[in-house]
């Protein structure tokens, strides 16, 4: 029993160690407007905001960027198996959070993303985490 509590610690340290160890996937987002580098502070692609009529394509754009750059570490389908923030509980108020994460990493082992993908992309994977949230 020690033995198999002993192994499982160390497959959860060595999981929270290697976090942050992603390679960036590219991200075709297809027709979508560039937005630019400079951060937006609110999610453009969300119902009401400036390409809320693009929220479908977004979420289709998103979904695929997800998988390849998010799940490794937040889960298939945003569903976290606990060592990483559960993106499914950010509420639209925590955009600026989620922008700065992204783009700049975090101490804790996220790496950053604004060198690799785009505002388009990383708004994109925002709109599909809340499609599958339901927020």
């Amino acid at each position: 029993m020690k033995v198999m509590m002993a192994t499982g610690l160390m497959a959860c340290a060595a999981t929270a160690i290697g976090h942050g160890n992603v390679t960036p996937q590219p991200v075709d987002t297809g027709d979508l407007p560039d937005l630019g580098r400079e951060a937006l502070s609110e999610n453009p692609f969300r119902e009401g905001n400036e390409f809320g009529e693009l929220k479908s394509k977004a979420i289709e754009v998103g979904e695929s960027a997800y998988a390849g750059n998010c799940a490794g570490c937040h889960g298939i389908e945003a569903q976290s198996g606990g060592l990483t923030p559960d993106l499914r509980e950010l509420t639209e108020w925590d955009d600026g959070y989620f922008i700065g994460r992204v783009m700049n990493g975090t101490d804790r082992g996220m790496p950053s993303f604004k060198d690799n993908l785009g505002q388009t992309a990383i708004w994109s994977i925002r709109t599909y985490v809340e499609s599958v949230s339901g927020n």
